[in-house]
């Protein structure tokens, strides 16, 4: 076990900073960061995913299931050799990088224009050149589609490929310089990547990655194999009352949008997409993440796409099946409402992890099952040997005790909140504050219970008024989470400096959502007394609980 046994951080690679970035976090600001890891004995860094997004910059809306997004590029004279110094100056020339929050438009705008002028002198470098030819012939597969869709993005502006001609795909040349030109920006990118991946092999400090349970209707794999997915069905999760300004999903639930998948067609060829996918992650990750691996044993479905989810907001289940066809939401392929479906669902789960861990050929597979989990999911889960996860605030034992850590199964992965949740500082005092001042009761009860349950997982002595957030109980929640017996321990990066700055509120579409910048770079983490004595103590910690 011990072996295994590692502690880690989760920082989207966004929210990063270097001194010559370009106002977003890039592959240098994360190589910095790993070098940071590996002496404050962390195992691994953490990340959302990194396929390239659409407009609303949701890691988790990607157009891709396997491009790289450009914007995470470091663009340097290192990078770019075909770039000189008074380029890049020129480029930046008017433009603002310094707010608190990633400025997307900016950064995308700087860094094409960086890009383009680069590939316009690419090719006097006969390495160079026979290198992305190398590239090219070797991800063929997915990599002549997607440049053909992003040409076509470029074309029509935009990337809803139902409004665009039907002869739309026919009008670009997959050899032109266009198609070539994103093509050559993958090279890049994957360059850049595997650079990392292998440089995080030599230091010790595994590169952790992120993969939704779908993908965007507008993306390249939906364009370039329609046949692949039920366009007429949305995925997302059954209704929840939790969302209490939200009257849509109090009713119908969470309509992510994401189409769902044919299993029965991408059987056919033994899963060939899903295995591209999974290959093209390991390139890059060690580990990675399944968000919402409960999607493969059953997906709760929407007989509608998003954009109508305000007409179906006052209708009558009856009214709905009108204009559906006699559909309404619900689990599929199955409800888990009686033994037979949930063994069926069980069986569709088992199928298809085994082909994601085949297809991961070693890389540790991660399943992100909270929510709503059925109980057959986790012990399936031990049995594949995918670690689940462990949310202490959320473990209870059936008399509503908070379960010891050192009692969790080694096959885990603990962690006090994910990109979706505040950290632990605004987590505590956020429910201290409710526990006293919420409108409503059940709100007040239910804050005072996730503090009670927190103290009691971290053995912070009980009272009937917690104190506020400070270094004592930081540190105590700290040990607890890196003394617990699964294999995998994670913070956020703001945790660990008592922050309480969210990168995304679920539900709420908000300015700031995917745009949170960490405000030090990993020079000022090491420079900054107060922070590197900070990072120390986290050191110290993972080495007295086994995990540094």
């Amino acid at each position: 076990m011990t072996s295994k046994r590692s502690a880690g951080i989760l920082a989207p690679v966004f929210a990063l900073r270097h001194d010559h970035d370009f106002g977003i976090g890039d592959t240098r600001a994360l190589r910095e960061l790993m070098d940071w890891a590996a002496e404050h004995g962390m195992g691994f860094v953490q990340l959302l995913p990194i396929n390239e997004t659409g407009p609303d910059n949701s890691p988790y809306n990607a157009i891709s299931s396997v491009a790289l997004d450009p914007v995470l590029l470091e663009i340097s004279l290192y990078t770019l050799p075909e770039l000189t110094p008074a380029d890049i100056a020129a480029a930046k020339t008017g433009e603002d990088f310094s707010g608190d929050l990633v400025n997307f438009p900016a950064a995308r705008r700087v860094k094409t224009k960086l890009l383009q002028l680069a590939f316009s002198r690419f090719g006097k470098n006969k390495t160079r050149a026979k290198a992305f030819a190398t590239f090219c012939k070797a991800e063929a597969a997915w990599l002549k589609d997607y440049a053909i869709f992003r040409t076509l993005i470029d074309k029509h502006g935009h990337e809803m490929w139902d409004h665009w001609p039907a002869d739309a795909r026919a009008s670009v040349d997959p050899e032109g310089p266009e198609a070539t030109y994103h093509a050559w920006v993958q090279w890049i990118a994957f360059t850049q990547w595997r650079e990392l991946r292998t440089y995080g092999t030599k230091i010790g400090v595994r590169l952790m990655g992120d993969i939704p349970i779908g993908v965007n209707y507008y993306s390249a794999d939906v364009f370039a194999n329609p046949h692949l997915f039920n366009l007429g069905w949305s995925g997302g999760a059954p209704p929840e009352k939790i969302f209490k300004d939200d009257l849509f999903v109090q009713k119908w639930g969470q309509n992510w949008g994401i189409p769902l998948y044919r299993w029965d067609v991408m059987e056919q060829d033994d899963f060939a997409w899903w295995r591209q996918r999974i290959a093209k992650l390991t390139d890059v990750f060690h580990i990675f993440r399944i968000d919402h691996v409960l999607g493969f044993y059953r997906i709760y479905g929407f007989p509608w796409r998003p954009q109508r989810n305000a007409e179906f907001l006052p209708l009558t289940e009856d009214e709905a099946k009108v204009r559906t066809g006699g559909h309404l939401p619900h689990f599929i392929e199955h409800d888990d409402d009686t033994p037979e479906h949930c063994a069926a669902n069980r069986a569709a789960g088992d199928k298809y992890l085994r082909m994601i861990q085949a297809a991961a050929q070693g890389a540790e597979v991660v399943g992100e099952d909270l929510g709503a989990v059925p109980d057959y999911v986790r012990p399936h889960l031990l049995e594949r040997g995918i670690p689940g996860f462990k949310v202490p605030q959320w473990e209870v034992t059936p008399d509503d005790k908070a379960i010891s850590g050192l009692t969790y199964d080694e096959c885990s992965f603990t962690t006090y909140a994910t990109h979706d949740h505040p950290p632990m500082a605004a987590i505590w005092d956020g429910c201290r504050h409710n526990m006293h001042h919420a409108p409503e009761h059940e709100d007040r009860m239910k804050a005072g219970r996730e503090l009670r349950l927190l103290a009691e997982f971290a053995s912070i002595p009980p009272t009937s008024d917690y104190p506020p957030y400070n270094d004592t109980i930081k540190w105590q929640l700290m040990r607890g989470l890196l003394a617990s017996a699964s294999r995998y321990a994670a913070i956020m990066i703001t945790d660990l400096f008592s922050m309480t700055d969210r990168f995304n509120v679920p539900g709420v579409v908000s300015d700031a959502n995917w745009r949170t910048r960490f405000p030090y770079s990993t020079q000022q983490m090491r420079e900054k007394a107060e922070l590197n004595a900070e990072a120390v103590k986290f050191r110290d910690l993972a080495k007295e609980t086994r995990r540094a």
